[in-house]
């Protein structure tokens, strides 16, 4: 089974859940950057929320497929139809073979996730099928979806899903995200915590799946000495010499020499993530100990709705 892709604006790449420990070697994370839409999407084509997918930003998408396949489009999704239907987002959808589907980002978010029964059977690269683009590595040939490429399609289980729709899956929503602190507090005095915040910040349009560049109230530490490059996390918040915070994301760099004046917590991670360009988002402190413990909330939340939908052996993580 194969599928074509006839146009696409934006970008679109083909990711999984990532690469969960080649840290040692300078790999991120990697993988779709909400990692919660891309699990439901296919648990509603039962696949294993691990298998690859399409993730698409700021531009739609055109593809045809040569078999019958059910597909599933969740996170950012606007425009999604296939010829004059309109189908419904979040939702298990049946193509008979030769079907052309377009598909649009949304205008509230900016992630959107494509996943078709049997998932994109592109070769794994050192345990994961996600595409890094800052080496060309992994996914579809290492970069994004051009049209004329034809994408080769897995063999799709033989048992389908368990429900057909997922009503519940989050949206950005006026809730502060949480963040707490990153290792780096004691280089940061009270007004500069106090600063962020403060006052929303919004999300500038250099930023991509390295990571989130915002304007707001500006950060400086104590002193502008410069740091040893060292390890940095998923969703650290970085302060470089102009004082305008940079949220790491899946593609980000593993080490850098910017101070760390806090991070994202996990649980808010994709939905800080899908705030769009040009949006607004509003920060607010926690405790690591509740960090910890919404993690953990996020987590069995996700699963209950996985094993709602889909296969009952997926295993979120």
């Amino acid at each position: 089974m194969i599928l074509t892709i006839r146009s696409v604006s934006g970008l679109a790449t083909i990711q999984d859940l990532g690469w969960a420990s080649q840290r040692a070697i300078g790999l991120p994370p990697s993988g779709a950057v909400d990692r919660a839409a891309l699990c439901i999407a296919n648990a509603l084509v039962g696949n294993p929320v691990t298998t690859a997918g399409i993730e698409l930003t700021l531009g739609p998408i055109e593809i045809e497929t040569s078999h019958s396949v059910l597909v599933a489009a969740t996170g950012s999704v606007g425009e999604w139809r296939s010829g004059d239907q309109i189908l419904p987002p979040a939702t298990t959808v049946a193509l008979p073979a030769g079907s052309r589907f377009r598909l649009g980002p949304g205008p509230q978010t900016r992630f959107g996730y494509l996943a078709i029964s049997g998932g994109m059977a592109v070769p794994e690269q050192l345990g994961s099928r996600a595409t890094y683009l800052p080496t060309g590595l992994g996914g579809w040939h290492g970069r994004g979806l051009r049209p004329g490429d034809v994408l080769p399609v897995g063999e799709p289980s033989p048992a389908p899903p368990a429900g057909t729709a997922a009503d519940s899956i989050a949206a950005p929503t006026e809730t502060p995200i949480r963040i707490t602190g990153a290792g780096h507090d004691h280089l940061f005095d009270e007004r500069a915590v106090a600063a962020l915040v403060s006052a929303p910040y919004r999300i500038l349009p250099q930023s991509d799946r390295m990571g989130s560049r915002l304007a707001g109230p500006t950060i400086h530490p104590r002193t502008r000495a410069t740091l040893p490059s060292e390890g940095t996390c998923l969703g650290a918040i970085q302060v470089p010499d102009d004082g305008n915070p940079i949220v790491i994301l899946h593609d980000g760099p593993t080490v850098g020499g910017y101070p760390k004046v806090a991070a994202v917590i996990g649980a808010d991670l994709g939905r800080f993530a899908q705030v769009p360009l040009g949006g607004q988002v509003q920060f607010a402190w926690t405790s690591r100990a509740a960090a910890e413990r919404a993690a953990r909330q996020a987590h069995a939340a996700l699963g209950r709705l996985v094993a709602a939908i889909g296969p009952r052996d997926s295993t979120a993580r």
